[in-house]
């Protein structure tokens, strides 16, 4: 049985996909950029995009009864190679110590203001092991 995680975004209902997926132990945390949902902004520092849309990754996986220390898989999106310095001490404050398998794709992002997307496949109980 497949539980589907919403983190309130209206771009869910509209474009018609879940924050993550839970199908067991594994959660499927869809592409997340850095927009601050309480105040529906997408703040201009990729950095600070990097951190917003870590947080919703880790709500999302809080609520899927997992962590970030759960992750085995992360994927980045940057629209920028320019954007790596400012965003590499962000991801390896979350993820130096768990360092779950990555990829990291320089490409076109739906909107301009969006310079970073990262999604993540986890697995309960992955970080104990």
């Amino acid at each position: 049985m497949l539980t589907h995680i919403s983190s309130g975004s209206p771009f869910e209902a509209t474009i018609g996909y879940s924050r993550a997926v839970v199908d067991g132990d594994m959660i499927y945390v869809s592409g997340t950029t850095g927009y601050d949902y309480s105040r529906m902004v997408m703040p201009d520092d990729v950095g600070e995009q990097a951190r917003n849309a870590l947080q919703t990754i880790a709500k999302a996986l809080e609520e899927a009864g997992s962590s970030l220390t759960d992750v085995l898989r992360v994927r980045y999106y940057l629209s920028d190679v320019v954007h790596y310095n400012a965003v590499v001490p962000v991801l390896g404050d979350v993820f130096g110590a768990i360092r779950p398998a990555a990829t990291m794709v320089v490409c076109g992002l739906v909107s301009p203001e969006m310079k970073i997307e990262i999604e993540v496949t986890a697995r309960r109980g992955a970080g104990s092991a």
